[in-house]
């Protein structure tokens, strides 16, 4: 460990905030996927001003940075790599509220969740609600540009954020986006979004307030056949009606959570679909008993609606702690979100099925069913002889088959160090070329989280070509757990 740097970084925050002891290193060493780094020194700023610091001291000692919020990602977006100093915005949790232009201020360390218990009694909330959202950051949130089951109506991440304050890789200050209705200049700000850590460091966030809505109804319907629930969702959307959310569970998912939450999950149900709609109270019903229609024409074999509040939030607990409650039947899953169109739904849905099999494998399926982000869970116990080269195995196959029905990489959880062997299928090489462009744009010498997201040889005229293997160094070096 480089004692100058830590006396440097100590200095400009203070010494309870600069750590360097071994179990903090291991435990910020990963991030919430099957992957693990080379941690530094770990930070923890308070301020916009402690994030310069640490950014502008780590390149006076060539170090690159990373940023990491609540380290729920599942991608390896925040796995540090060769021992940057990592720069942990959990301490950064500032809410300001602006009624007046419907924007709150944030600070990246504030969790999803948080924001919106912050804003409800205002008559408020934050859209975007991950699975994740009780324990996921802003930050974390606009790295990847996140989803959740009601961006099905309200849109991700991008479509919430106004303006934001971010520390660029050279430690300058600048404001991407604004309050105006139509700030000047070119979109920076929906270029951020999504960058993953690697244009800069998010410390104050500007994020529209969504209004509660006046009503709302959450409808569980229960099918024998996962092709029928699949055809509902579809169906449902073809009469005109675009809920809030429709969320598909399998059935080894259903009786997993159930066990877990005791939600009120049908556990003999071949699948279940949550649907939410809201708005005004005659609309809601009107569309909840359009709803209704639709799902038995299809073959349900009921659809009941919450009777409360109560009930309702029950419902929802389910669905979002359905990755926690996988560790009832193994200690271990890898998960991914492929987007596929959502005609294609069953069709992806069964070659996953096939492909679980194949490798003697568990796969529970739980997805954002309306926007076709499918999330496949391969369930495993990590300490059985070789059985990560078959998850691993698997997870390729799934996304080749995501891919091949015209779907996309991800949907809400990033590229990061997972996906990244991948981009070359999806995207040509003049378009790998113009996102390393943009990328240098920002950091043209490569020290915010570096070796994520774009393959080697991405931009045109690299000596370097893609790597065609790049799981198996990542295997090799130790990445991958």
């Amino acid at each position: 460990m480089d004692a100058t740097l830590v006396a440097e970084l100590s200095a400009a925050l203070s010494p309870d905030r600069v750590h360097t002891d071994q179990l903090e290193q291991v435990l910020y060493g990963r991030d919430a996927s099957l992957m693990r780094g080379d941690t530094g020194v770990v930070c923890f700023p308070l301020t916009t001003a402690e994030v310069q610091a640490c950014i502008r001291t780590a390149l006076r000692h060539d170090r690159a940075v990373v940023p990491r919020g609540s380290g729920t990602g599942l991608a390896g977006g925040a796995v540090p790599l060769e021992q940057p100093v990592l720069i942990v915005t959990t301490k950064m949790t500032d809410i300001e509220v602006d009624v007046d232009n419907r924007v709150a201020w944030v600070q990246p360390g504030v969790i999803n969740l948080d924001l919106t218990r912050h804003l409800r009694p205002l008559g408020f909330h934050f859209a975007p609600d991950p699975s994740s959202q009780q324990s996921c950051s802003l930050g974390g949130n606009i790295a990847n540009n996140s989803g959740g089951p009601h961006c099905l109506a309200y849109g991700v991440t991008s479509a919430h954020v106004v303006a934001v304050e971010v520390v660029l890789p050279d430690g300058e200050l600048t404001m991407l986006g604004g309050l105006g209705a139509d700030p000047a200049g070119l979109d920076l700000r929906g270029a951020f979004v999504g960058s993953e850590g690697c244009m800069g460091i998010a410390t104050r966030i500007a994020v529209r307030l969504t209004p509660n809505p006046p009503a709302v109804a959450t409808l569980l319907a229960d099918f024998v056949e996962p092709a029928h629930a699949a055809a509902a969702v579809s169906a449902i959307i073809a009469a005109g009606v675009v809920p809030a959310a429709i969320e598909m569970m399998d059935q080894r998912i259903t009786q997993a959570v159930e066990a877990f939450v005791g939600a009120g999950y049908p556990i003999d149900a071949g699948a279940i679909v949550l649907i939410e709609v809201d708005g005004l109270p005659g609309g809601v019903a009107a569309e909840t008993a359009k709803v209704r229609e639709v799902c038995m024409a299809q073959g349900a074999r009921s659809v009941r609606v919450a009777a409360d509040e109560a009930e309702r939030m029950l419902l929802w607990k389910g669905r979002k702690t359905a990755f926690g409650a996988v560790a009832r039947v193994k200690p271990n899953y890898y998960l991914h979100d492929t987007v596929v169109p959502r005609t294609k739904l069953l069709d992806v849905l069964q070659q996953v099925y096939a492909i679980a099999d194949r490798h003697d494998l568990i796969v529970m399926n739980v997805f954002h069913a309306g926007d076709g982000n499918l999330h496949p869970l391969l369930v495993f116990d990590a300490r059985e002889p070789g059985i990560l080269d078959r998850v691993h195995a698997a997870g390729e196959e799934i996304v080749r088959a995501s891919l091949e029905a015209g779907g996309v990489l991800s949907g809400e959880h990033g590229i990061g160090l997972e996906k990244q062997p991948f981009m070359a299928l999806q995207f040509t090489q003049p378009d790998l070329d113009a996102q390393a462009r943009l990328r240098d744009a920002f950091d043209p010498d490569g020290r915010c989280n570096p070796a994520k997201v774009l393959p080697q040889g991405s931009r045109c005229g690299d000596l370097a070509h893609l790597d065609a293997h790049h799981r198996e160094r990542l295997l090799a070096d130790g990445v991958w757990v």
